[in-house]
């Protein structure tokens, strides 16, 4: 037993087995199961769409990459080589066009400690010729000239490293989206507007630095999201509720 819950209509042994094969130990750890669990978030609402995936609400600001064709939770964008450690994210959207990787945050911006750690690897000429702002970006973080405090810069860069190699793979184009929450209270203390507003503003400083790289990046909180969900459809518009009922996002 995990003491995981799944929402009516995520398809729990998929996720499960998802969860198990990624390095992230969710859920022999238990992670899986705590009140702050972002996984548990991230599965739940994109798990629900693995068998549905042409009903996902456009991602913002991705409307123009097309109707969903598969979608997946815990999603491995290999880098151009075969050991080391290898980027994982929350969950992947593939239309015909493009490959969108899903980095889901909840807890984590005013929680957890920031830190740069590129290995030389990450200084190898393989990523293509139009992800120089990445690259740039990169290298602002490692000499400490950028600095974020509640987006984990470091961690994008190598998603979307990860993601335009495996886009090449498949012929797609690549994308990265960023969704967060925006708790208001965190182990009985208020995470206050100033921390959100900051948080935002860190996300959009983020997305001016590499606009224009080959992998395209978009955000959008969860509130706004679900937000558009369309209220014509019945079942989404119940996952939506029991979203939001369950995680308050």
């Amino acid at each position: 037993m995990t003491g995981a819950s799944f929402l009516p209509g995520v398809p729990a042994d998929h996720v499960l087995g998802r969860l198990a094969a990624s390095p992230g130990n969710e859920v022999d750890s238990g992670k899986i199961a705590s009140p702050e669990s972002s996984s548990l978030l991230a599965v739940n609402c994109f798990g629900w769409f693995i068998p549905r995936p042409e009903r996902l609400p456009a991602l913002p600001g991705l409307e123009h990459t097309g109707t969903p064709e598969i979608i997946d939770v815990e999603f491995c964008a290999r880098f151009p080589w075969s050991g080391g450690k290898h980027p994982w994210l929350d969950a992947m959207v593939q239309t015909s066009s493009t490959l969108i990787g899903i980095e889901s945050k909840r807890f984590e911006p005013f929680r957890d400690d920031k830190t740069v750690d590129f290995s030389e690897a990450y200084d190898r000429d393989v990523w293509g010729n139009n992800m120089k702002r990445f690259e740039r970006l990169r290298d602002r973080l490692k000499s400490g000239d950028l600095s974020f405090a509640h987006l984990d810069a470091t961690q994008l860069v190598k998603h979307a490293f990860g993601l335009v190699t495996t886009a090449h793979r498949r012929n797609l184009s690549p994308a990265l989206f960023y969704i967060f929450a925006e708790p208001g209270m965190r182990d009985w203390r208020p995470i206050g507007p100033a921390a959100h507003t900051r948080h935002r503003e860190e996300i959009a400083l983020f997305a001016a630095e590499v606009a224009g790289d080959e992998v395209e990046f978009r955000s959008s909180s969860y509130r706004d999201w679900l937000a558009t969900w369309s209220c014509s459809d019945t079942e989404l518009v119940v996952h939506r509720e029991a979203l939001t009922g369950t995680f308050s996002p």
